[in-house]
């Protein structure tokens, strides 16, 4: 059995000590502003709670109108909005957790027209410009922190987390980028510093003694003329003096140019920046980012890194992450990939959060997985993601399940993501699946492909049918020729690849087989150190927001990547991660082509035209990543036999591939059984 001593340690916070070290890291998770949301964030939180979490955050609440995300934006500033709150403290508290409201101002990344800032500064990433903050307006943000507070406690709330990082306002007012004030609230360090401090002691004084005051701090700003490392220290030390009995490390802003949750970062990456805010800070510290196994949460408490972790997108995968781990079944967590496709894409986008590899998270008053009343012969085709969640899912409900798979492996398209330099994470979710196979008694038969027949001469009472997809072949004059290969054949290694090579089509397949191609060594995922180097992040605390220029590697390999649209590579990957993928092959050397048709593959390579003009690519080998179509040829004959079926993932669609609505669409099929 696998022990995390530290891990399950009491730790005394405030007035509450907590059974063991892993707390709930806020999270925005849309419901805060839909119809209903607060009772479904209940059922949310609650599930956490009930998995062991110690200690839940919500996601942020704005203090006063102009602090809200946007137009429509959570906020607490009056009594009328208690009862909405009770439920989720009541909720946790009924689950056996603390939990925390976090007070949350937006800053210049509201998407508003009454965004206000330190100085009027548009970020990067917004298109409003905001109003520069008063003396008077500062004054009275500080106040509405205090009567935010105040109506927390009113609403059953164990305490407050002040959010100071990530570039909202308070991080705002810390750096020299942001606040080019020259007043009591901007100019040197010090007075940088006045405005959050202010904050923190007038939350301080409206808790009292003994509820939890957290502070989110950024550790690193990661954007030039971010604050240096001796700012950051200097004013953690000061936190505890204003009143905090907590700080929670952040890392990055989001529009910092280096990567800092995504799945191409190294677990617990940023470590060492935690490490050194623990020294200067005199109270417990928690460590975040990349903290999605209990085995690197054990190692940040064990070696002194923080005295707790706080943990958001592993509780989205696995709400009974603390209780695996604490029965000593760590194989059995379903592990956060990193991959930001339901949790933080949804966000930034204002849709409801959710999870990749866990569909029900934010909807489990919703999609339920209910014991069945009658458990039925079921037969699931394709082991690919849609496959697997449905197998695992019916097998969970009670029903007698056997998963076919016409190749040696389970996998699927996962099989193929998992080679992918940075994307290493894919077979955490394989490893989970082939457990909960073997856990919920399904019966697995690979290399077997299933037919109508076989299937009722066995007596399925229903089918679902996720047989994935298959690379699709466009009708290019060559394209039969030897230089040619599809994507699949590339990452299995079935076929050798040249030392140029053309890739046509730029979404997301495409970017992935670019950067598999161009890895010429250890993937960075893999090593902090490589990791930091190539995006230039520092330690040196005297380098304003931790950032020196990166130094990539370029590849051996010449890479040309071509599309047929004249838009921009990569303009539908992911908000989030779309453009650490083309920052990636642009640092490697990676030419882009846009705007091209595909003329003839030749032996030599394959002939192009762009704006009018005709030319010739000498390459030895062109890589195909021009879509898939659907594999479904068991539908048909299934309904002349009687047999029900449905039909999910890429199977149903083909088009990008898309795991998450594959597993979602996997999860529902067994819900409906």
């Amino acid at each position: 059995m696998a022990r995390f001593e530290q891990l399950f340690t009491p730790l005394t916070i405030g007035g509450h000590t907590l059974p063991n070290r892993v707390m709930m890291g806020s999270m925005h998770l849309g419901l805060e502003e839909a119809p209903g949301g607060f009772e479904r964030m209940a059922a949310f939180y609650a599930e956490r709670a009930l998995g062991g979490v110690a200690l839940v955050v919500t996601g942020g609440i704005s203090p006063n109108q102009a602090g809200r995300p946007g137009v429509v934006g959570a906020v607490l500033d009056d009594e009328s909005q208690l009862a909405e709150h009770r439920l989720l403290t009541e909720a946790v508290h009924a689950a056996g957790s603390k939990i925390l409201l976090q007070l949350l101002h937006f800053g210049r990344y509201a998407e508003h027209d009454d965004l206000v800032a330190p100085s009027p500064l548009r970020s990067p990433i917004k298109a409003r410009v905001p109003r520069e903050m008063s003396d008077a307006d500062v004054r009275q943000t500080i106040a509405d922190f205090g009567r935010a507070t105040r109506l927390a406690l009113a609403a059953g709330y164990d305490g407050i987390e002040v959010m100071g990082s990530e570039g909202y306002l308070l991080n705002e007012f810390l750096a020299p980028a942001t606040n080019q004030r020259d007043d009591a609230w901007g100019g040197d360090a010090e007075r940088r510093r006045a405005f959050p401090l202010a904050v923190v002691r007038e939350v301080r004084s409206a808790l009292g003694a003994g509820p939890i005051l957290s502070v989110r701090v950024s550790a690193v700003d990661l954007i030039p003329g971010g604050s240096t490392g001796d700012e950051t220290l200097a004013y953690a030390g000061e936190l505890a003096g204003a009143g905090a009995d907590l700080l929670v490390t952040g890392i990055g802003w989001h529009e910092s140019r280096v990567p800092t949750i995504a799945t191409s970062v190294p677990r617990a990456a940023f470590a060492e920046f935690t490490r050194a805010l623990r020294g200067a800070a005199g109270i417990p510290v928690a460590a975040a980012n990349r903290i999605n196994t209990p085995e690197v949460a054990e190692r940040l408490l064990a070696d002194g890194t923080a005295d707790l972790v706080a943990l958001a997108r592993p509780l989205l995968a696995d709400p009974a992450f603390v209780a695996k781990a604490q029965a000593g079944t760590p194989d059995a967590i379903n592990t956060c990939i990193g991959c930001n496709q339901a949790c933080l894409d949804h966000a930034l986008s204002g849709r409801i959060t959710s999870c990749l590899v866990n569909p029900r998270a934010c909807h489990e008053t919703q999609l339920v997985l209910g014991p069945t009343r009658s458990a039925r012969k079921i037969a699931v085709v394709g082991a690919g993601p849609a496959g697997l969640a449905a197998a695992t899912a019916a097998g969970e409900r009670g029903h007698r399940v056997t998963l076919f798979e016409a190749r040696n492996e389970i996998g699927g398209q996962f099989d193929l993501a998992r080679r992918i330099p940075g994307k290493e994470e894919f077979s955490e979710t394989l490893r989970y699946f082939t457990g909960e196979l073997e856990r919920r008694g399904v019966e697995v038969r690979t290399g077997t492909r299933a037919t109508a027949d076989a299937l009722a001469a066995e007596g399925f009472d229903e089918v679902i049918i996720a047989s994935g997809v298959m690379p699709r072949r466009p009708a290019i004059p060559g394209a039969e020729s030897s230089i040619v290969a599809d994507y699949a054949e590339v990452l299995r290694g079935e076929r050798s690849v040249g030392e140029r090579v053309a890739i046509l089509g730029s979404g997301g397949i495409g970017f992935d087989v670019a950067e598999f191609l161009t890895q010429d060594g250890p993937a960075n995922a893999l090593s902090p150190e490589r990791f930091a180097e190539s995006w230039g992040v520092t330690q040196d605390p005297a380098v304003p927001g931790g950032v020196l220029r990166p130094r990539p590697e370029i590849s051996r390999r010449r890479v040309t990547m071509l599309q047929r649209k004249a838009t921009k590579p990569g303009a539908g990957l992911g908000l989030t991660t779309g453009w650490i993928h083309r920052a990636e092959v642009l640092r490697r050397g990676v030419e882009h082509v846009v705007g091209a048709s595909y003329d003839e593959i030749t032996e030599r390579g394959i002939r192009i035209t762009v704006d009018g003009v005709t030319r010739e690519l000498e390459v030895d080998t062109v890589v195909l990543c021009t879509g898939q179509e659907s594999v479904e040829e068991l539908s048909a004959a299934l309904a002349a036999l009687g047999i029900p079926a449905q039909v999910v993932g890429g199977a149903l669609l083909a088009g990008e591939l898309d795991a998450k609505r594959a597993i979602k669409q996997g999860t529902e099929a067994a819900a409906a059984l």
